[in-house]
């Protein structure tokens, strides 16, 4: 069975990014590459990705833009839109419509591995309104942007399962209950 897992990062008052889709409170944190959850263990525990257009846009527009190689290139990628959207890599899949419809691609090419719900949290609150996800892994940053793209936006309950801290983040595990 595929694992599905919304890994994600989180300022305190609970949004992914500002309301400018700005990640700037994330990337000014300090973190330890090689600590616990870290993104290269992530990536060995992932087959495929999952993303939203404007997840997608971030990190085309302040990734790929700067001269950078597309960083998801070793795994298939799914980008969810209604967009009309130019892939900028051929692992790159542009799809349209719910999670559950395109299930037994995403399982297909994850192999034995995860499916990586990268964002946004729209995005992943659909993936659990689908029964397709299994995990929330949130590190929360010690800062607060006041508004935004919240974590999840959906009346929905999780069950703790893990705690630790990576430098400045405070990164919590959870297992998906469902709706409230």
């Amino acid at each position: 069975m595929t694992d599905y897992v919304f890994y994600t990062a989180s300022t305190l008052d609970g949004f992914l990014a500002d309301e400018n889709d700005s990640l700037d409170w994330l990337l000014t944190q300090p973190i330890d590459e090689d600590g616990p959850h870290n993104i290269a263990d992530l990536m060995a525990a992932t087959g495929a990705i999952v993303m939203g257009s404007t997840t997608y846009r971030w990190v085309v527009d302040h990734i790929t833009a700067s001269g950078e190689e597309w960083m998801y290139k070793d795994h298939p990628t799914f980008v969810f839109t209604h967009r009309d959207l130019e892939p900028v890599h051929p692992s790159i899949t542009v799809v349209a419509g719910s999670p559950a419809e395109h299930r037994a691609a995403l399982e297909k090419a994850a192999g034995d591995r995860a499916v990586w719900v990268v964002g946004g949290g729209d995005l992943a609150a659909q993936f659990a309104e689908d029964g397709m996800l299994d995990e929330l892994l949130v590190s929360f940053a010690p800062a607060t942007v006041g508004s935004g793209r919240p974590l999840f936006p959906r009346a929905w309950d999780f069950e703790l399962l893990e705690t630790v801290q990576n430098k400045a983040f405070v990164i919590a595990r959870y297992r998906v209950v469902g709706p409230r």
